[in-house]
């Protein structure tokens, strides 16, 4: 049986019903135990082993004052990743999560650490205010890379995060093309700025966003707009999907990836969980794009994929309840009069 099947539909809600619980007790994580079920084709799915991406890259739009950070703050974050003193570090330690850091593109000269994986296109994209980021070339490789990641490895699943100073200005524009809407509602605090920061960054952001038409193809605007990072973790993601793994969806930029991994590969929504909805500015119209309801809400905006290893402890609760708990008859329990 499949998990479009009816037959696996009909019994997948009658175990979920006929846990020791009334019906709906436990909410959105019955939702959530019923889709990992589907993505796993499974009764008793586990979700126990955990692995973090993250994806390093600058961007040329950083050098034109749309982030409150300079851009060597991009590697220096990369080399904190690799000592383990990030907030994703932390995390991923809480929660048993292995951690790969890529370079996808950071400026500079490649980072001499055998721990970081190596995927350098170009050392940044180009600035997205006077052409396009990205050739057609280079983003066909960020994609296939990405999916090639995601075809190593046993990890049940799939986290992503991102670095590089200029990213949520990218994804803006990212999102913004592909949804046809302005940029200005898709623009946000980034890294920290300030009011008269966010109406700058809006301002350069209108002017990048007026080079090209109001709506693109998802290939087109990542060309246009994108970064390496953010076109890298799309084909990640689509990957993850393809192997057959939980995808966590992390905050604002992993959801832009998510949008756009959407556009290419329909079925790898269907793996998708999203973890938490972002402080930025622009989340909520990328969420409702994406038909998505977030595990959680804590005024988060950092990205690094922590509000993803945050929703890992309930991905692992839903599967265990699916799999374990007692149902009425098995517990020897009375049902519903």
């Amino acid at each position: 049986m499949t998990d479009h099947s009816s037959s696996f539909e009909i019994a997948l809600r009658t175990a979920i019903d006929t846990k020791t619980k009334p019906v709906g007790a436990l909410g959105r994580i019955e939702t959530l135990a019923a889709r990992i079920a589907r993505i796993q084709k499974t009764l008793t799915p586990v979700a126990d082993t955990c692995r973090l991406t993250i994806f390093a890259a600058d961007h040329g739009i950083a050098g034109t004052g749309v982030s409150h950070y300079p851009q060597d703050v991009t590697r220096q974050m990369v080399l904190n990743f690799l000592s383990g003193g990030a907030a994703a570090n932390v995390f991923a330690r809480s929660v048993g999560a292995d951690l790969q850091i890529v370079d996808c593109g950071m400026m500079g000269e490649p980072v001499p650490d055998p721990a970081l994986v190596s995927r350098r296109i170009a050392p940044g994209t180009e600035n997205a205010l006077e052409g396009p980021a990205m050739t057609a070339e280079q983003l066909e490789i960020a994609l296939s890379e990405g999916a090639a990641l995601e075809a190593t490895g046993t990890h049940q699943i799939a986290c992503f995060g991102e670095m590089g100073i200029g990213n949520t200005s990218s994804a803006s524009l990212v999102g913004a093309k592909l949804l046809g809407l302005p940029v200005e509602p898709l623009v946000g605090r980034g890294t920290g700025l300030d009011d008269e920061g966010v109406t700058r960054k809006a301002a350069l952001l209108r002017q990048a966003s007026d080079r090209t038409a109001d709506r693109l193809d998802v290939k087109t605007a990542l060309s246009e707009y994108g970064g390496f990072e953010i076109a890298m973790m799309a084909g990640a993601m689509c990957g993850a999907a393809e192997t057959g793994r939980i995808v966590i969806v992390d905050g604002y930029i992993a959801s832009v990836a998510a949008l756009c991994a959407q556009e290419l590969a329909p079925a790898a929504a269907d793996h998708f969980v999203f973890a938490h909805r972002s402080a930025e500015a622009g989340h909520n119209r990328i969420l409702d794009a994406l038909s998505a309801e977030p595990l959680l809400e804590l005024d988060m905006r950092l990205g690094e994929g922590t509000g993803a290893l945050l929703a890992v402890p309930l991905v692992r609760a839903a599967a265990a309840m699916l799999r374990e708990m007692a149902s009425f008859e098995s517990a020897g329990v009375s049902g519903p009069a």
